[in-house]
């Protein structure tokens, strides 16, 4: 399906740029009004429907959040704002409150120029391509006014964080804590500063924090889950236990332990799944096609089912609910836990991972002692609007010659990034060198048909 403005993740983008203006924002939210919430408005009689918005640090958030209260509410709908919360509690908070919809102001783990909007749906879910294209669909349309009597209102919640904290100290099991341990959080300047440290000390961990101290303009500015170094080397420097970085919005997840070692979404997802697997309760596991294949093997290993979906933690959750399993991720550190939450979730996946050493009393290290990773490298090459590199014989050449090195010995993956003008050039296989020449060598081809 052929979407105008949503990608992978929602409406993103530069703020300035359409489609991220304060006009184009508020027709979103107006035609989403319309969209999501009329069958939940012919329902519930007199009572008008209601969205809760959420958002990240990033100082565009302020004018976005009124584009979008103004839009919703010429469509008749109340809106509750919740403040910097991060994405997934949005989507708690949704179902916690028996609201129509939620909706994020957020462009995740991208520099604070950028921006995005993205839903959920009432019971906490992203939305389906089908409701995303007729919101679309209703943005053609010139954009109306309710009567004043029917007119929608705002509120804020004050408790929202308080409230997030509970439930994701819900997910930890009551009878482990985590005294004993000194934990390292990375905030990255973003949505979870106020929530996620408070959650592990509430747990019984003793708790220092870097990237806790926002201003609009420094979300993910060398911090966070995108720049492992800083959690690698605060860890180190404080003498901590473990380290858990988050990205900007709160639903991506690294950790490091006490050695400095980076632990991806790859390992944190097996972690969980031995975990899981002990106790009988992991009927398969969702990976994406960035997913090692020393960590399908190792799954395999464990016995059960594995599966690969499209890039994109919404593709994830699609395979895992066609097929009734309730654990998939990306190595990027999106994990979806959905026997505890709805959607993928930073800080309830750190607890998943924390109650399995907890369980298991051991490392992280000892707890992946079965991976054995397969070299894999990731050469990101921005390219230009309208750029159809699937059509260009000289990358297809230069893939086709490379995959034929490998033979069955490991891959290539070519895919445009859902949220920035990238195309990602990804190979793997048995040998480092081989796997870095071969990768270098397609970005190298791809640049020159750019040029």
């Amino acid at each position: 399906m052929t979407r105008k403005y949503f990608g992978t993740d929602g409406v993103r983008g530069r703020v300035g740029d359409l489609p991220i203006t304060p006009d184009f924002v508020m027709r979103l939210g107006y035609s989403a009004g319309r969209t999501l919430c009329a069958e939940q408005h012919g329902s519930r009689g007199h009572e008008r429907p209601a969205v809760l918005i959420g958002k990240d640090t990033r100082v565009s958030g302020y004018m976005l959040e009124a584009a979008l209260e103004a839009g919703f509410a010429a469509a008749g709908v109340d809106v509750v704002l919740a403040g910097p919360i991060p994405t997934p509690g949005v989507a708690y908070l949704t179902r916690a409150l028996r609201l129509d919809a939620g909706v994020v102001i957020s462009a995740s783990h991208n520099p604070y120029y950028d921006n995005g909007i993205k839903f959920f749906s009432s019971r906490g879910a992203k939305l389906p391509d089908s409701v995303e294209a007729a919101i679309e669909a209703g943005m053609d349309q010139p954009i109306g006014c309710a009567d004043s009597l029917a007119l929608g209102r705002a509120r804020r919640i004050d408790d929202a964080a308080g409230r997030y904290i509970e439930f994701c100290k819900s997910t930890f099991p009551t009878e482990l804590d985590l005294r004993g341990l000194k934990i390292a959080v990375d905030c990255a300047h973003g949505a979870a500063y106020h929530i996620a440290p408070r959650v592990f000390h509430e747990l019984g961990a003793e708790v220092v924090a870097v990237g806790k101290e926002p201003n609009g303009l420094n979300i993910n500015d060398q911090v966070g889950a995108t720049s492992p170094d800083s959690i690698r080397r605060f860890t180190l420097a404080q003498g901590a236990d473990i380290g858990i970085s988050l990205d900007g919005d709160g639903d991506r997840l690294i950790m490091v332990d006490r050695s400095g070692q980076v632990f991806d979404g790859d390992m944190l997802l097996f972690v969980i799944a031995r975990m899981q697997r002990a106790q009988d309760r992991l009927t398969g596991v969702v990976g994406t096609l960035m997913s090692n294949l020393g960590f399908q093997r190792a799954i395999e290993a464990l016995g059960v089912p594995f599966v690969r979906a499209n890039v994109g933690d919404r593709y994830v959750l699609e395979q895992l609910e066609a097929r009734g399993w309730k654990l998939g991720g990306e190595n990027s550190g999106h994990i979806i836990c959905l026997d505890r939450h709805t959607t993928g979730d930073g800080i309830v996946s750190s607890l998943q991972v924390l109650a399995a050493l907890r369980l298991a009393g051991e490392t992280l290290a000892e707890a992946c002692r079965d991976l054995v990773f397969f070299p894999q490298r990731l050469v990101n090459v921005r390219t230009t609007a309208g750029f159809d590199w699937k059509a260009d014989r000289s990358i297809a050449d230069a893939t086709r010659a490379a995959e034929e090195e490998l033979g069955a010995r490991g891959r290539v993956l070519l895919r445009a990034s859902g949220t920035e003008p990238l195309l990602r050039v990804m190979v793997e296989g048995e040998d480092r060198a081989t796997v870095e020449r071969l990768a270098q060598r397609i970005a190298a081809v791809v640049r020159t048909a750019l040029e």
